[in-house]
């Protein structure tokens, strides 16, 4: 089968012939329509990641029609069309990761290629109002998301919830699951034309992050926020402190920008803050995030769709944070 395989840090993806997965006992074989980039898969290519192996076939995202099984048990899923979760072997407590949880793409081999050999417990069937591209942007922003908001972030309807750095996958689905809760929601951003296309799926305001009053104008639109998604921590963590209504929570599942410096404790514990972290999400987390999918007909934003010979695009346009939604890639 057809693969994007990376063989060094720094180095660009091959598009090569590697040999097809076989289906072991508990596993499917998932002929895939489509993929999608994370910033994981350029973070694992410029070697910033833990655990790197090499080759390995990048992807988190996929979606496709189950071509064979590992057990009889499990043939009723052959010629499905389904959505893989990415995050395995989670383990037995929906509250953290045991220690065998991993995520697809790294170091099992992922979804840029033709087919992939997954659980059969990883697989969800697809959203039937979902195109293709769409479905295979789903997985891994969608479980971020959900557990964000939902399983840490204890999100409730009338609430108001600032989303940071709105132009990714994870904090525009984060947009549109917290607005189908009946949320009221704030965005921040690097750029004014994200923050305008923001606004036109239904946020309520926001600002830009470049200007040195940006939590100041904040306050001004939506007063305190009952909950913050935030995924760089770094200096922004203390104006997001600032904007926290007292008992409030923010939820963090990245820190791009580093270690917070000079952390102000006091107005944590006196406000009665919380600080929660979020990596990735329970099989339950999955479940559910469809379901909310399926029941409100959400639908991912999608920037950008390249076959899979034009990977390095992708991830180039990922890189200079161009894009507004996820960056899909069409395997057939």
């Amino acid at each position: 089968m057809k693969a994007a395989v990376l063989e060094g840090v720094e180095k660009q993806l091959v598009i090569r012939q590697v040999a097809d997965p076989v289906p072991a006992p508990g596993l499917a074989v998932v002929r895939l329509e489509a993929a999608a980039l994370n910033h994981r898969d350029l973070w694992i290519q410029q070697g910033r990641y833990a655990g790197l192996k090499f080759p390995i076939i990048l992807g988190s995202d996929g979606t496709g029609v189950v071509e064979a099984v590992g057990s009889q048990n499990d043939r009723e899923w052959i010629g499905r069309q389904v959505v893989i979760n990415p995050s395995l072997d989670w383990g037995v407590d929906p509250r953290v990761q045991g220690t065998r949880f991993r995520i697809l793409g790294l170091p099992d081999d992922g979804t840029l290629a033709e087919a992939v050999a997954v659980p059969v417990a990883n697989l969800a069937p697809r959203p039937a109002h979902l195109a293709v591209g769409q479905a295979a942007a789903l997985p891994l922003a969608g479980l971020t998301a959900w557990r964000a908001l939902f399983s840490r972030g204890q999100l409730r309807a009338g609430e108001k919830v600032l989303i940071t750095g709105i132009g990714g996958g994870v904090a525009l689905l984060t947009l549109q699951f917290a607005l189908a809760a009946g949320a009221t929601v704030y965005v921040t951003s690097g750029s004014a034309e994200k923050l305008a296309q923001a606004r036109t799926l239904g946020a309520a305001g926001g600002a830009s992050y470049r200007d040195p009053g940006w939590s100041t104008q904040l306050q001004q639109q939506g007063g305190f926020f009952d909950l913050i998604v935030d995924s760089a921590m770094g200096e922004g963590l203390a104006p997001l402190i600032e904007l926290a209504r007292p008992g409030g929570r923010i939820v963090f599942y990245g820190a791009t920008t580093g270690n917070p410096p000079g952390f102000d404790a006091r107005k944590v514990f006196f406000r009665q803050l919380s600080l929660l972290g979020t990596t990735m999400g329970a099989p339950a987390d999955f479940a559910a995030m469809v379901r909310l999918v399926e029941t409100k007909r959400i639908v991912p934003v999608i920037d950008t769709i390249l076959p899979l010979e034009e990977v390095e695009q992708g991830l180039r346009r990922m890189k200079t944070a161009a894009q507004f939604g996820k960056i899909v890639l069409t395997l057939t």
